[in-house]
């Protein structure tokens, strides 16, 4: 089978390269049949093997039979003859995990020669200042946004979402508004880590997590409160650090809780969180997880920290479906609005263990 790479020279007219199974197998230094095995799901070689040649038929712009039947069903164009440019908009509060959001993106528009770039918002902005900045840096005239989630000052997040050009959100959506959305289930994320610690018997959970300055935030807590609720367990508000001060305050409020409360098990919702809540629980004597567990809804594992219980965030999935959610938005303007939450499994690390005091 045939696929076509389009590259322009000094604004010249596409070069046309075709894209064989040949040029996969050369580029990787293995055998035709080889590659078309891997493409077709059929054993014979290892997954690692198996895996590369998938990555690189991508990186390529390769495509199956099925793969374009499947891109013609949703009018989009497999070999697109236009090179489109794509923006991801994103502030500091974004940064953390901007880097798997764009991996995810870049990897599916690779396969059809789109371009993203990263746009970083200015903060702090006043806000009639805002139009100016997005006609300075041409926001409007890009081929599409997708729109990181943490976007602060919160008045930026309306102003992007009226741009009139096809629009990805890659947060929850606020209720009513007319946008595709595209994200990692944290809601999800949360359940099933109260699941696992009720299932090794902990029933005295603390959730340590600001729920009022982003929607993903109160999402987590509500996705607490609702599995807790499921267990048939009571939640005091009180014995939870749910509120945020200044962080020498909220660190000495959190290690009174501890102490007053003494949970068998933690529930950490934000990464930036999960070291300072470890080391925490370390000074204070507690042994992790002898004496008491705990589980970070963290967006990697950080070398700093031991092997983490920890639900796996589906970041970079949620870039690549977020490309191709919107090439089918821009195919299909007129049909609805859709959300998507992409479901990721719970990673059991050392920080966890059947719970030993109850």
């Amino acid at each position: 089978m045939t696929v076509y790479d389009f590259s322009c020279r000094g604004g010249s007219m596409p070069v046309i390269k075709p894209i064989t199974l040949r040029t996969i197998a050369n580029e990787l230094g293995l055998t035709v049949q080889t590659v078309s095995k891997a493409l077709k799901g059929r054993p014979g070689m290892s997954e690692m093997t198996r895996q590369q040649i998938v990555q690189t038929a991508e990186r390529l712009g390769y495509f199956t039979k099925e793969q374009i039947r499947s891109l013609k069903a949703e009018h989009i164009i497999p070999y697109p003859l236009e090179r489109k440019r794509f923006l991801l908009i994103q502030t500091t509060q974004s940064v953390s995990y901007y880097r798997l959001l764009l991996a995810g993106l870049y990897e599916r528009f690779a396969s059809f020669g789109h371009h993203i770039e990263v746009v970083m918002l200015p903060d702090p902005v006043k806000e009639k200042a805002m139009d100016e900045w997005i006609e300075r840096r041409g926001l409007a005239y890009a081929d599409g946004l997708f729109i990181a989630p943490s976007i602060t000052p919160r008045e930026w997040e309306p102003k992007l979402l009226r741009l009139p050009l096809p629009k990805i959100l890659l947060s929850y959506p606020p209720l009513g508004t007319k946008v595709d959305s595209v994200i990692w289930d944290i809601y999800e994320a949360t359940f099933q880590a109260v699941a696992y610690l009720r299932s090794l018997g902990h029933t005295n959970i603390m959730y340590v997590g600001d729920t009022r300055q982003q929607r993903g935030y109160i999402l987590r807590w509500q996705a607490f409160l609702h599995a807790m609720n499921e267990f048939g367990a009571p939640v005091d508000q009180a014995a939870h650090s749910i509120v945020r001060t200044a962080r020498p305050a909220w660190l000495e409020d959190l290690s009174e809780k501890l102490v007053r409360y003494t949970p068998t098990a933690i529930i950490c919702g934000i990464d930036g969180e999960v070291p300072s809540v470890y080391q925490l629980c370390l000074q204070l004597g507690l042994r992790i997880p002898d004496d008491i567990s705990m589980i970070g809804l963290l967006n990697e594992q950080p070398d700093s920290l031991p092997p983490f219980t920890m639900p796996l965030l589906a970041i970079r999935e949620t870039g690549y479906r977020a490309a191709d959610r919107m090439l089918w938005r821009i195919a299909n303007p007129a049909l609805p609005y859709e959300h998507i939450r992409i479901q990721g499994e719970l990673h059991i690390g050392g920080t966890t263990s059947a719970n030993k005091r109850e």
